[in-house]
């Protein structure tokens, strides 16, 4: 299930205007499934987009759009999982979460929704903005607007930037950091690529398959993919410069070492080869680099050491280094970061 906040707004867009509502997670005391700034829209019709819980919440969170929708004022809610006893929506998470329910409509500019989609869709990050009211307060009396990273937001925006709670004398207003969808380039469109590419469209990632040939990165093995049908030096540099992470994997030396001279000029934060150390030496000997010649984390052989030797395997064991390096994890257990 995709719930990257570009995706959810795609849906919403186009019935805008009818009586959708926005849950927005609050705040989170103790442990929860969604992070502060999760988002939720509701239609009055029953559909719903994105999801603030594991499922638990989501059923008495659409009864309370409704009333939102017919009171035309903002509702606060309060889940309260600490109590073990309490089975009343059985969380599971043993944390408190609070979270804002509004109506969108014309009197509130749709909290400012419309904007941030625009801005995402131009490929821009930023801040969005929203106020946070006391229960019963009229819709109208609350915005929302989305400030642009490199306007009059300084601060990068990551995909590690927390939600946080700004206070103003009497006025809270929550900063969610918003970005577009990680964009990741498969250089090499071959059969061993089409795991990586669905597996990265079910995380939300947007993928753009590259490869000259003619046999391989034909449309329809990646579906949802953006196809690019020339050698790597001919490509955009606009477009390559969106890319968060390049897996290089055509499976052809000559290739994969013009690939590699290209994009060892643009910053990307991980790029991968495919392929056994005798092999990795050979094509960087080739494109006269050095493992050392690229900015980012550089992984050759690519992905960790998962087990498995077919594609799927391959694929999961690249993206999951990928995911790792973009979100500047370690690979590290849970039970080990709960207990830290």
């Amino acid at each position: 299930m995709v719930q990257h906040l570009v995706d959810l707004l795609d849906t919403w867009l186009p019935s805008y205007q009818e009586d959708w509502v926005l849950a927005v997670l609050t705040q989170v005391q103790g442990s929860s499934y969604r992070k502060p700034g999760a988002i939720m829209l509701f239609h009055p019709m029953g559909k719903s987009l994105g999801m603030l819980s594991g499922g638990c919440l989501e059923a008495d969170l659409r009864r309370h759009a409704q009333r939102a929708i017919q009171t035309q004022q903002v509702i606060q809610l309060t889940y309260d999982a600490t109590d073990e006893s309490d089975t009343s929506y059985q969380l599971g998470c043993g944390g408190i979460v609070n979270i804002m329910m509004v109506s969108l409509n014309k009197s509130n500019n749709y909290l400012g929704l419309v904007s941030v989609h625009d801005a995402l869709m131009r490929g821009h990050a930023g801040v969005y903005q929203i106020d946070v009211v006391a229960d019963g307060t009229p819709v109208n009396k609350l915005s929302g607007h989305f400030v642009e990273q490199g306007a009059e937001l300084s601060t990068s925006v990551t995909l590690n930037s927390k939600t946080r709670a700004v206070v103003d004398q009497d006025n809270t207003v929550l900063h969610i950091p918003v970005r577009p969808p990680v964009h990741i380039g498969i250089f090499g469109g071959g059969l061993d690529a089409q795991p990586i590419a669905q597996m990265a469209q079910t995380l939300g990632w947007k993928v753009s398959v590259f490869d000259e040939r003619t046999a391989y990165a034909r449309t329809y093995d990646f579906p949802g993919c953006q196809i690019i049908k020339k050698p790597t030096a001919e490509v955009s540099t606009t477009l390559l410069a969106s890319l968060d992470a390049a897996f290089v994997m055509s499976h052809n030396l000559q290739i994969d070492a013009k690939t590699l001279q290209v994009l060892q000029t643009i910053p990307l934060a991980y790029i991968s080869l495919l392929g056994p150390t005798h092999r990795r030496d050979k094509v960087l000997s080739m494109a006269e680099l050095s493992v050392d010649d690229f900015s980012g984390y550089f992984s050759a052989p690519a992905g960790l050491a998962l087990g498995g030797e077919l594609p799927g395997s391959v694929g999961l064991s690249i993206l999951s280094q990928c995911h790792g390096v973009l979100y500047q994890s370690q690979l590290t257990s849970l039970d080990t970061v709960m207990l830290s």
